[in-house]
């Protein structure tokens, strides 16, 4: 089976361990495993932020309209500060987020600016702070908004970087960077998604601003344009204000995707959207409802898509999915009687179709035919064979751990 040298392959997954023994090595996928130590409790030390922002080393994941900044279609561009220094200035820190509250003036606006961590392993031009030492990561948005002259700033960065030849990357979903950018890139893309959505508060609708480089929104109680009009600066109460619901936190948004064994264990069940090119097919999925466990989300979905009733669920791994805000839980799922193996589409009309495939079939297309959505299958795929995600997807790694475990190899009657 070919392999992937986009899927990531972290030291830790090979480190002996009962555990490891017990359950064999840990599945690690595309987006998650990132290079970089987030040193969370650094993002509100600003002189910490302030000395890292303007390091020679540091680097900048450029984003406009969340398309990034590229030098090809694999490979993102790092800026260095002097490339964005008209849109960030130096002094953007100078202030402690305290005083950034109470200053809050909604005429005057800042891109959003994340800080994504350190790189320990970079070995050049280390940034040193404490006992903390690498290169710093940052993620900036570009778009042309906010105020006119944050939108004159961000329109001559992106026109410095055009004049380099290099171009943001337009495409729906973004995989074909390294396991490294692509980590990197999840991260920036995600929180600059959650800044943008979150702009104004959902409570009061007054204006939110950026704390804790990029990673918390806070309503201010008071705004300085107010006072410039000759009103009070202090804005209407608001809830978000009297405890420490003060701060708004990104959000993750829980999704299961599960690959189904049939009860015998020689059949895997795939389904496919109408989106999906001909004879493409795919692991099925679902968003976690309130009060409901990983393991009832996936009966409850299978079900509901495909009519099928499960048994045993067991967690496999999880993948950030930044297109916005997804954490994938992976679970492998199997059926104990072969009356609820029987398909049905008429529940939840959202897949075009359902179907078992053998095991043959399956291994065949993790072979030769998988894709994404917008690819072309492999030279040796043949017109009408099935069709499968890529090793970048962790549909395609439920897939290959569902073929491909132990009980399905010494029994295939043995049941979950």
């Amino acid at each position: 089976m070919a392999t992937n040298s986009q899927v990531p392959n972290p030291a830790h997954i090979e480190a002996d361990s009962m555990l490891a023994r017990r359950f064999g090595k840990e599945t690690v996928n595309y987006f998650s495993s990132s290079p970089l130590n987030r040193l969370s409790f650094l993002r509100s030390d600003h002189p910490f932020l302030s000395a890292a922002i303007k390091h020679p080393s540091t680097r900048f994941v450029i984003l406009k309209d969340l398309a990034p900044l590229t030098r090809s279609p694999t490979a993102l561009y790092l800026a260095k500060y002097d490339e964005v220094r008209k849109l960030v200035s130096e002094t953007i820190y100078d202030k402690s987020e305290e005083d950034i509250i109470k200053e809050h003036d909604s005429r005057k606006t800042e891109p959003h600016l994340i800080f994504l961590g350190v790189d320990e392993a970079s070995k050049q031009d280390r940034f040193t702070w404490k006992i903390y030492s690498g290169t710093p990561y940052f993620a900036l948005d570009v778009s042309e908004k906010g105020s006119q002259e944050q939108q004159a700033h961000a329109k001559d960065v992106v026109s410095g970087f055009e004049a380099q030849g290099l171009s943001f990357l337009q495409a729906r979903v973004a995989m074909t960077f390294s396991a490294d950018e692509a980590a990197i890139y999840a991260q920036a893309r995600a929180l600059t998604d959650w800044n943008t959505r979150n702009t104004f508060c959902g409570t009061c609708g007054h204006r939110t601003i950026s704390i804790n480089s990029g990673t918390k929104r806070s309503c201010p109680p008071t705004n300085l344009a107010l006072a410039a009009e000759g009103k009070p600066a202090e804005k209407p109460a608001c809830s978000t204000r009297t405890t420490l619901s003060n701060l708004s936190f990104p959000r993750t948004d829980p999704t299961i995707i599960v690959a189904v064994i049939s009860t015998d264990g020689k059949r895997i069940l795939l389904g496919r959207s109408k989106r999906f090119p001909p004879y493409w097919y795919s692991t099925l999925a679902g968003f976690i409802e309130p009060a409901e466990s990983v393991e009832d989300a996936v009966r409850r979905e299978v079900w509901e898509e495909a009519g099928v009733t499960l048994s045993r669920v067991i967690i496999h791994s999880t993948q950030p999915w930044p297109y916005p805000a997804n954490l994938m839980i992976g679970a492998i799922a199997q059926v104990s009687d072969p009356a609820h193996e029987v398909i049905n589409l008429n529940h939840d009309p959202e897949l075009e179709d359902a179907r078992w495939f053998e095991i043959e079939e399956v291994q065949e297309a993790l072979r030769v035919g998988t894709s994404g959505l917008g690819d072309p299958a492999g030279p040796e795929w043949k017109e009408g064979a099935l069709r499968l995600p890529p090793a970048t997807a962790i549909a395609n790694q439920l897939i290959q751990a569902a073929i491909d475990i132990d009980f399905l190899a010494s029994d295939k009657s043995a049941k979950m």
